[in-house]
């Protein structure tokens, strides 16, 4: 027996009025990599599976009442997807930049400690994407902020 694919605990799974086109701009605006691609008899992509570092994302169509793209519902987002880089942000974003994301926030430093910039895809999906930087302690954190923070590991 082959061994499974191996799966993080957690993923998610974002809607495209065209998937195909959206697994092609992924792979060239934000570096992810084709995990599995199923289509049907007809060739239309049914699942789709992106990997990037140790995470995955699913892409699929609008395949039922409760799915849809931002693109088809006045451009509204029910989630984001945060996606921690090992390094060179300012690079990532200009690559996405490149393929034609529209960057919402520019590169900036967070108190919290990384640094992040925010791209959203030719569908409308929302990316935030984060470096850590620096470590803060939940102290500096709260002082940096303002914000009262319970759980900071």
């Amino acid at each position: 027996m082959d061994k499974p694919v191996r799966r993080p605990t957690l993923s998610s799974a974002l809607f495209y009025e065209e998937p195909r086109a959206a697994l092609d701009w992924l792979e060239r605006a934000f570096g992810f990599a084709h995990i599995v691609v199923i289509t049907d008899a007809q060739d239309r992509l049914v699942h789709a599976e992106m990997r990037y570092g140790d995470g995955s994302i699913m892409i699929g169509a609008e395949w039922a009442q409760f799915t849809a793209s931002p693109l088809n519902i006045g451009g509204k987002n029910t989630q984001s997807v945060h996606v921690h880089l090992s390094e060179d942000l300012g690079a990532h974003c200009e690559r996405a930049r490149a393929a034609g994301a529209a960057i919402l926030q520019e590169p900036a430093d967070q108190f919290w400690g990384d640094r992040t910039y925010r791209a959203r895809d030719p569908e409308g999906h929302v990316w935030t994407f984060a470096q850590s930087i620096r470590a803060v302690s939940r102290e500096q954190a709260e002082l940096a902020s303002g914000l009262r923070i319970e759980g900071w590991t």
